[in-house]
């Protein structure tokens, strides 16, 4: 497994799509999820500490998990199938260690507010992580990703579609960091 962390959410200018970006810590290979509006925007609150009045659905979800004994020792994106991501949210309670599936979006969601870490599969990051380029084009200063590579093989279907949108990210800022 592959510790990583919440580089940035972002909006496709072109189809406002969000992508939560997540950042190897040992490396520069990132990983791009897709995921729906209202899980993005829950993170937003969350990562930006602002205050709701009433628990969102995570908030939630890590009450009910806390009050009845469980914690979440972490979560992993553990699965890419069919453009789908997949991942577990591992829970221990009453002397038992669970693994729940769930979205990469609410786990992710859960665990930023239980500040537990965040692991990928090395078989997801080798198959649609990325790394941006070593150099950068001198008269534009835009980093350009490289895209995963796309096989015939049925359990590798064409990553065509991340491809697209990564190529509509502006990923200059990536390079401040």
């Amino acid at each position: 497994m592959i510790r990583v962390e919440i580089d940035s959410i972002r909006v496709s200018l072109m189809t406002q799509d969000r992508v939560v970006v997540l950042k190897e810590t040992e490396s520069s290979r990132y990983l791009p999820i897709w995921i729906g509006p209202p899980e993005a925007d829950a993170l937003r609150v969350e990562l930006a500490g602002t205050e709701v009045t009433r628990p969102l659905t995570h908030d939630l979800l890590k009450n009910v998990i806390t009050q009845l004994g469980g914690i979440v020792e972490h979560i992993v994106v553990n699965d890419l199938s069919h453009d789908v991501y997949y991942a577990r949210v591992k829970i221990k309670a009453n002397g038992e260690t669970m693994e729940i599936d769930a979205r990469p979006s609410d786990a992710i969601n859960l665990a930023v507010r239980l500040k537990v870490p965040i692991f990928v599969d090395e078989s997801v990051m080798e198959k649609a992580g990325i790394e941006p380029e070593d150099e950068i084009d001198a008269e534009s200063d835009i980093i350009e990703s490289r895209a995963p590579e796309v096989t015939d093989a049925p359990e590798e279907r064409d990553l065509g579609v991340f491809k697209d949108f990564l190529d509509s990210l502006d990923l200059d800022d990536l390079a401040d960091e």
